[in-house]
């Protein structure tokens, strides 16, 4: 590291104001601090806590969170293609290979839309790359199905990106996810490849049958499908639900993976637990509403069976508690979760158009967390002038 060290010192001058490749000192700065600790330090007096975990850090950390959902995402891609073309002789490397090969692209071509539009408002603005993008090149693949063309791929990730961050000032000043922002893009503009179990020219929108043709009996739909159909009886086993053997978006099927990753998040206090403890409790909270009327079978399904379709468990751990868009103060944490929850089941329950209600749910209460703040601090400012009042009054 000492050698790289030296190479970057050696060339630095060259990047920074009076050098010939001035120009370009908002991506030179980006690939440094991306490797070493900046050698800077707060300029103004007052005592400050300085820790080498910062922002680049704590993505970094939550991309790590998302490797075991990427893992086994790719290996579920093998073993669906296997389950409906029929075929049984791939061993579990192979139908990981399969898969990882189906993810690549995506992942390239995020990567690429997210650099590009990050690195050319960085360098327009004369501002630093911001960190959020290595989180959102990684994320938005995760959410979507095998299927999806690259160049609506693209599409959805420039809008995402342009529209749902740089217009609000970049990382940081967002008010909506933008990886959700991607997909709801997507659901709203090319609602055939994205919702359904066969698109409009007879291609499975979850499995990839490259390679073979689909044998009678696949149908192509998710578990989350035959639950809004009220076809209880081809529901998963809850141990494939858990574990994620089952079609749906790469990322999101594993609720066993995203424990995982969700471990991962509140070890290196990446997340909130108050957010995502909340948004299983509001789950549950709805659930047994549900389960109490029992007006359809979707009603009847148990607070487990909803917790692990689809992308609840994924929104609740690695959406939800975005450090941008979500609440700050502690108890909008609470409030912030739970009505994510509670609403991510009656929107999926309630409303046929939208079986998966989660990212309904975490971008309404993206635009409502500044007033679950505002009204959190202003009843704070109240309490504390209420006591104050009274102890001068004794």
């Amino acid at each position: 590291m000492k050698a790289l060290r030296k190479q970057i010192d050696k060339i630095k001058p060259h990047f920074i104001k009076g050098g010939k490749f001035s120009w370009l000192q908002s991506t030179f700065e980006a690939f440094e601090t991306f490797i070493f600790v900046p050698n800077t330090v707060t300029k103004i007096k007052g005592a400050h806590i300085r820790d080498s975990n910062d922002s680049k850090r704590t993505m970094i950390f939550v991309v790590i969170a998302l490797i075991p959902v990427f893992l086994f995402g790719s290996w579920n891609i093998g073993h669906q293609h296997d389950i409906a073309i029929g075929n049984t002789e791939n061993t579990i490397f192979l139908q990981f290979w399969f898969g990882f090969l189906k993810i690549l692209p995506l992942l390239i071509v995020s990567y690429i839309v997210c650099f590009g539009i990050e690195f050319g408002f960085a360098q327009m603005r004369g501002h630093e790359v911001n960190e959020g993008v290595l989180v959102t090149g990684f994320l938005i693949p995760l959410i979507m199905p095998v299927n999806i063309p690259l160049w609506m791929l693209a599409i959805s990730i420039a809008f995402a990106i342009v529209i749902g961050k740089e217009v609000f000032g970049g990382t940081g000043m967002n008010i909506l996810n933008p990886a959700l922002t991607a997909r709801v893009f997507l659901f709203f503009a090319y609602p055939q490849k994205i919702s359904g179990a066969i698109d409009v020219s007879g291609t499975p929108v979850w499995t990839s049958t490259a390679g073979g043709t689909a044998t009678d009996a696949f149908t192509g739909a998710t578990p989350l499908s035959y639950a809004a159909e009220g076809a209880l009886d081809k529901l998963p086993k809850l141990s494939e639900l858990f574990i994620g053997t089952v079609q749906g978006s790469i990322g999101e099927t594993s609720t066993l993976a995203i424990l995982i990753g969700a471990i991962i998040l509140l070890l290196t206090a990446t997340a909130s637990w108050r957010i995502m403890l909340s948004v299983f409790v509001g789950g549950i909270a709805m659930t047994l509403i549900f389960n109490a009327f029992g007006a359809n079978e979707f009603m009847t399904l148990t607070p487990m069976q909803q917790l692990c379709l689809g992308g609840f468990a994924f929104g609740a751990v690695f959406m939800a508690t975005d450090p941008v868009s979500a609440t700050q103060t502690n108890m909008g944490k609470y409030i912030y979760g739970f009505l994510i929850g509670l609403l991510a089941i009656l929107v999926r329950v309630i409303n046929p158009a939208y079986p998966e209600g989660m990212m309904m749910a975490i971008l309404l209460m993206n635009i409502f967390a500044p007033l679950i703040d505002h009204y959190i601090v202003e009843s704070n400012i109240k309490k504390r002038l209420k006591r104050f009042s009274k102890v001068v009054n004794n």
